[in-house]
């Protein structure tokens, strides 16, 4: 298989997204990379370039740039040069950790939505900080349309259902709609709406609605939500984390030598959590209901995050998860028909 590769996207681009590719290169015998960016930039950085080749993209789309315009204006760019390589079956998958605007408009209006889906959503994994068998679930929208119809929500329920048992490896995921209350009744008319469907749906474990103070506890598998909302919650939940972590460390290091003495006895409990809030090992958020795979990381992602990430988009390759949710859209096409119907009139 062959991954595109933004090699200009990212806060420590180009260096560390060529130095993530070779350690993926290194793991994954089966996988060459095509590394689009400016060449004299890209080329001396690689130590080996073994099933790695550089394609020249002279133009850069920056974190600022307005991503619409700046796919119209700079056609040479390393985003959109590899997601057109997507599009033309260059390559099977697109990955960045460049602009996210740009990266989204890139999936959309270049490699193209699947057919019968209305709008495709950004889809990321999170921690599960209880303990137990479960230690991540999946949330989906977390940015990609800020606003969302009743079907939308119900289209990512089964979207978020074929990505948690072939990716995640989730036998019948548990899929919850984030609301503001547990009642049946809660939230506005989308929800309403949106709930009742997915309660009718014979063929999702659809558990109901559940609240965000819940969702690091493992309440449901897979979460269901508004681009707006879900994007406002993950922000939320990174800064929460960071501001805890920061908290204890200005405490640790103002509470004098007991507090110093006690952090040194607990040093491997704080790096047991360290470990369970880094985000880095569960790869990048997919843009799910497009032809191909396209996976964007964070900007300050540095190498460790952008193998991962790769083995991420391997996985989904190798179990043909886009292909399975076109069958299921093509197969379903009067249901999806009829259950847009009955949301609409309501």
């Amino acid at each position: 298989m062959k991954i595109a590769v933004d090699a200009m996207g990212g806060d420590y681009a180009p260096q560390e997204v060529v130095k993530g590719i070779e350690q993926a290169r290194d793991r994954y015998a089966d996988v060459t990379f095509d590394l689009y960016g400016q060449t004299d930039k890209v080329q001396p950085l690689i130590q080996n370039s073994e099933r790695i080749t550089v394609v020249d993209a002279p133009e850069v789309i920056e974190m600022g740039d307005e991503p619409v315009r700046a796919l119209r204006r700079k056609k040479q760019s390393s985003i959109v040069l590899a997601a057109t390589a997507v599009k033309e079956g260059r390559a099977d998958a697109f990955f960045s950790a460049g602009n996210t605007g740009a990266v989204l408009a890139a999936g959309l209006l270049i490699i193209g939505r699947i057919k019968g889906i209305e709008r495709p959503g950004l889809t990321t994994t999170l921690p599960v900080v209880v303990p137990g068998d479960q230690d991540q679930f999946l949330m989906l929208d977390v940015g990609a349309n800020a606003d969302t119809k009743p079907f939308n929500l119900y289209q990512y329920a089964v979207m978020g259902n074929y990505y948690a048992q072939n990716v995640m490896g989730l036998q019948n995921p548990r899929i919850g709609l984030l609301n503001n209350g547990t009642e049946d009744d809660k939230g506005d008319m989308v929800h309403r709406a949106a709930h009742d469907a997915l309660a009718q749906a014979s063929d999702l474990n659809f558990i109901g609605n559940v609240e965000s103070r819940e969702l690091l506890n493992g309440v449901a598998d897979v979460v269901i939500t508004d681009g707006f909302t879900g994007n406002a919650v993950l922000k939320n939940t990174e800064g929460t984390a960071l501001s805890m972590l920061k908290l204890l460390k200005d405490s640790i290091m103002t509470g004098g030598l007991s507090n110093k003495m006690g952090a040194l006895m607990l040093k491997g409990a704080f790096k047991t959590v360290q470990n369970k809030m880094d985000y880095s090992k569960y790869g990048g958020a997919v843009l799910l209901g497009v032809k191909a795979p396209v996976v964007k990381t964070h900007g300050s992602s540095k190498a460790v995050t952008i193998a991962n990430t790769i083995g991420q988009i391997k996985t989904m390759i190798d179990q043909q998860v886009v292909p399975h949710v076109v069958d299921y859209f093509d197969a379903h096409a009067d249901e999806m028909a009829q259950a847009k119907e009955s949301m609409s009139q309501k």
